[in-house]
């Protein structure tokens, strides 16, 4: 792989379903993948073993005012999980709105979507959002 180009998988963490999505540094742009459940570390496995990333991405989910909710030790426990179990460094970005955003996504195409298409809506935004702020090498 060239020197500045980075795959990173991106999650949007909740507690029945994770949406997933996958992303690139070069175009900074991420694709929904299909949502899993919660804890199903075998798929997990299987998705990074398909797209090799080197970076993943945990979206954390804050209040509005910054502050930090239940899920949002439950989404650190997560990114650290990650970490520990594959040795991919993990980072944790603020994830407001990104659901809202996913519906106004989902209305705007005119087509409905289930659930677990819009937690990976969410996680497309999570990773992109990380993405607009990497600094490339």
């Amino acid at each position: 792989m060239p020197d500045g180009i980075k795959t990173v998988i991106g999650f949007d963490f909740g507690s029945h379903s994770i949406g997933v999505a996958v992303g690139q540094t070069v175009t900074r742009l991420a694709s929904p993948l299909d949502a899993i459940k919660n804890n199903d570390w075998k798929r997990i496995e299987g998705l990074l073993n398909e797209w090799h990333p080197q970076q993943l991405i945990v979206g954390l989910p804050l209040d509005m005012e910054g502050g930090e909710q239940e899920i949002s030790s439950r989404a650190h426990r997560f990114g650290r999980q990650l970490e520990g179990r594959f040795g991919i460094k993990t980072t944790l970005v603020d994830e407001r709105l990104t659901t809202r955003e996913a519906y106004q996504m989902a209305i705007e195409s005119g087509h409905r979507k289930t659930k677990a298409e819009i937690d990976s809506l969410s996680a497309l935004l999570i990773t992109e959002s990380w993405l607009r702020d990497y600094d490339q090498p």
